[in-house]
Order: structure tokens, then C-alpha cells, then sequence
């Protein structure tokens, strides 16, 4: 039976104190940028100047479930600083949490989650890193499942575990005692959670954890732990949540109000089009790459006068050029401003329905424009339907056979030839 990595907690050597170069400096300030807290700081400071001074990369580790097949922008976020990071040299670990899955992330929630199936925890982990390589790179990307060492462990290394971290201080996280103090049930195995993910952080080794500011309580479990197994603490940087289209909510597929990194590129650029001209800094800090210095130009030459939307077509442009191509951005740009005019896309999806003459709320259904007759006809009722550039106003409406330019809000069309 497989057991913990160490058996008798030693503290970790501090080792010999390294100058701070400017380098060190800029690397500082590239981890700084736009993360909510960095801790401790000075501990960080310490092992980058470590590296710097003896050439051994550190290991910066991120975990993320396989809860859901598609990564959106809100995720990126922390992966931007894994790639920001990984520019400076180090050791990037992507870690698919196959293990830590099946228990489900109590993290932020007031009820048990329900733990996922090992099929569909597969089937969502082997689109993860394909898409996440959109944005680190993956030469220099180390992909890791946390079942290489969890699945092993059995019982009594498990047992072994939890002797090390205790009850009260499992406690102290915000959701565990805000349930407990309302009696809302909470499972014994939500405690293996955190513990399991503080588990990833000895095996890894890593020398810094990022994640968003709802996992800072597991974050700091890692570091716990890995004292108790005799390494030095990992560091913990956590990044704001990036809300999403609506401006209020994070961002989450649940919510609507996502950009998926996967969609097509005219969608991706007008739907970053559509943000606020408040949250669009927010964006511009967490998702560009752009110097700091340069965002600071921008916003000073709006506060002069310039249009918010010319600066925020370079966001839009930007960000669509990282997961399609320049030759894509500027195409969605073209597209956008043609559809702005009122004008229809150069493509669009041809459809061939048979059954005329069919009444409006079909075509939409059957064209894929609505879910259903009964959305259709709503869509109608509401101003959002357009055949041939025409609003239609008449629910009633039953289109003869032809050829049909059919639009629904601003970015959906499609050229249905009824016969």
C-alpha cells in the first residue's frame, strides 16, 4: 500500500540568501500584475532570486477540475500568468485534477456538489489542455493528473494524510463554517477536498500555486502541508474573478455570459465589443498582454477625449488574434462593422426546408434561429426578427417558397431557401 511522501515532518532549509537583481525586480512585478494577493511576498522574492542566481527554474503549479469540456476567457486568466510566468523560465505544471474531481470543489458553495463520473471526468480532461495550449506554451508545459499519486495512496496512506492537517482549522474556511453555523449538512468526504489538493502540492513539489480568489484557503492548505512533509512552503498567488457579458456575475457557462476561448471569431470579438466601457479595463489588466504602461496611455487619452471603443477594438483584436490569427481578428473587425451598418455577413449558414408556405415561427425552429416555434414566435412578438431586411411584425407571417435572407438579433442569420 502506497504511502505519503514523507513520514517525519523536518523543517526546510532555508538555504544561502540571494542578491536581488533587477531582473528579479521585473520578475516580481510581472507576478504582481493584476493578482489579487501574492503571499507571502517576500518568501517569493526570496526563491526567484534563488533562481536567478543558480539557473533552476521554479515550478509554478495550476490545478483546474475537468468539471466542464470548455475553457472561457474567465479561465484564462490565471493561465495568462502561468504563461507570464513561464516567459521568465520557469516550470509550468497544467495539473488535471482526475481525482480531486470525484469529490467535488465545496469551494464558494453553500450545499454539497455533486462529485463527477470517471467517464465524465475523461471525456471533459481531454479537451483541457488542448485548449489551455492556446494560451501557455506547450513545449515547455509539464501535464500532470493528480490520480498519479492519489489513486495509490489507499486507505491507510489516506488515513496517514489526514492525521496532519486538523478539524479546526478545516473549520476556519468561510463556506465549512458559515454551513455548520447555519446546520447545512456537510459531507466528511468535502474535507478530503482541500487536503487532496494540498496532497498535489508535495507530490509536485511546486514552488508556487496560482488560482482564483475563491481557492486561496486550498492554496493555503498546500502550503501547510508540504512543511509537514519536511518542504520548503509553497508561495500562493491568487487572481480576481473576471466577471462576465453582463458585467455583474464571474463569468460561468451557467450564467450565460461567457466567451468560450473555442468560438468562432466573429462572436469572440463582437461579444468583447459588447463589455462596458468600466469592465473593459478590468479585461485590458487580466486577459492583454500589453505593457502596463501602454493601458495607461489609453486610459489617459480617453479621459482627453478619445472614443472608448477605439481602444476597445484593440483589446477585441488582440485577444481574438491569440486563439484564431491576426488575419481572423481583422476579419471579425470587417464583419462587425458591416453587420453595424445593418449590413448581412458574406457567409452565413444555407438552410433547405421543405413544407412551403411555412409560418415564421417553424422557418426560425427549423433553421436553428430559435429553440423552438414557441421562441420564434416570441422573437417575433419582440421586434427581433428581420427577412430580408425587413422587420416582421406579423406572428401570422407564413413565407411562400423562395430564397430568404433570415436575421434574428444582430448576429444571427441564415439564407433558407423554402421549397
Amino acid at each position: 500500500m502506497s504511502q505519503p511522501f514523507s513520514q517525519a515532518p523536518e523543517t526546510a532549509a532555508k538555504g544561502p540568501v540571494h542578491p536581488v537583481t533587477d531582473r528579479v525586480k521585473e520578475a516580481l512585478a510581472i507576478s504582481l500584475r493584476g493578482c489579487d494577493e501574492l503571499l507571502p511576498q517576500a518568501d517569493w522574492l526570496a526563491k526567484l532570486a534563488r533562481s536567478e542566481a543558480t539557473g533552476v527554474p521554479l515550478r509554478i503549479k495550476l490545478g483546474l477540475d475537468p468539471t466542464a469540456p470548455d475553457l472561457h476567457l474567465g479561465h484564462t486568466v490565471v493561465l495568462n500568468k502561468m504563461r507570464q510566468l513561464q516567459d521568465l523560465g520557469h516550470t509550468v505544471i497544467f495539473l488535471v485534477g482526475d481525482f480531486t474531481s470525484m469529490i467535488g470543489d465545496p469551494s464558494g458553495r453553500n450545499t454539497t456538489r455533486p462529485p463527477l463520473t470517471r467517464e465524465q471526468i475523461e471525456a471533459n480532461a481531454q479537451t483541457y489542455f488542448a485548449q489551455a495550449k492556446l494560451v501557455l506554451d506547450e513545449a515547455r508545459t509539464e501535464v500532470r493528473y493528480n490520480s498519479e499519486w492519489s489513486d495509490p495512496l489507499g486507505a491507510r496512506g489516506m488515513i496517514e494524510l489526514a492525521s496532519r492537517y486538523t478539524v479546526a482549522r478545516m473549520m476556519e474556511r468561510n463556506d465549512f463554517h458559515d454551513r455548520f453555523k447555519a446546520g447545512t449538512p456537510i459531507s466528511v468526504h468535502e474535507f478530503l477536498y482541500p487536503l487532496m489538493q494540498g496532497y498535489d502540492s508535495v507530490a509536485l513539489k511546486s514552488d508556487i500555486e496560482l488560482g482564483g480568489t475563491d481557492q486561496k484557503f486550498n492554496l493555503l492548505v498546500g502550503r501547510a502541508l508540504q512543511s509537514e512533509y519536511g518542504q520548503e512552503p509553497q508561495c500562493i498567488l491568487t487572481m480576481p474573478l473576471l466577471e462576465g457579458l453582463d458585467g455583474v456575475e464571474k463569468m460561468s457557462k451557467s450564467k450565460g455570459n461567457t466567451i468560450a476561448i473555442t468560438e468562432p471569431a466573429n462572436d469572440m470579438f463582437a461579444k468583447l465589443l459588447s463589455i462596458s466601457d468600466v469592465l473593459m479595463w478590468k479585461y485590458f489588466t487580466l486577459l492583454s498582454f500589453r505593457p502596463e504602461a501602454e493601458i495607461a496611455v489609453f486610459r489617459r487619452e480617453i479621459a482627453e477625449g478619445r472614443n472608448p471603443k477605439d481602444v476597445k477594438v484593440l483589446l477585441a483584436k488582440e485577444i481574438t488574434t491569440r486563439f484564431h490569427s491576426a488575419a481572423a481578428a481583422e476579419a471579425a473587425e470587417l464583419d462587425f462593422n458591416h453587420r453595424a451598418r445593418g449590413g448581412v455577413p458574406d457567409v452565413i449558414d444555407a438552410v433547405t426546408l421543405a413544407g412551403a408556405p411555412m409560418g415564421i415561427g417553424a422557418v426560425l425552429k427549423q433553421a436553428n434561429l430559435a429553440t423552438s416555434t414557441g421562441e420564434g414566435l416570441r422573437l417575433v412578438d419582440g421586434g427581433g426578427v428581420k427577412v430580408d431586411s425587413s422587420v416582421v411584425s406579423d406572428r401570422g407571417l407564413k413565407l411562400a417558397a423562395g430564397i430568404y435572407v433570415v436575421q434574428v438579433g444582430k448576429r444571427k442569420f441564415a439564407r433558407v431557401t423554402l421549397e
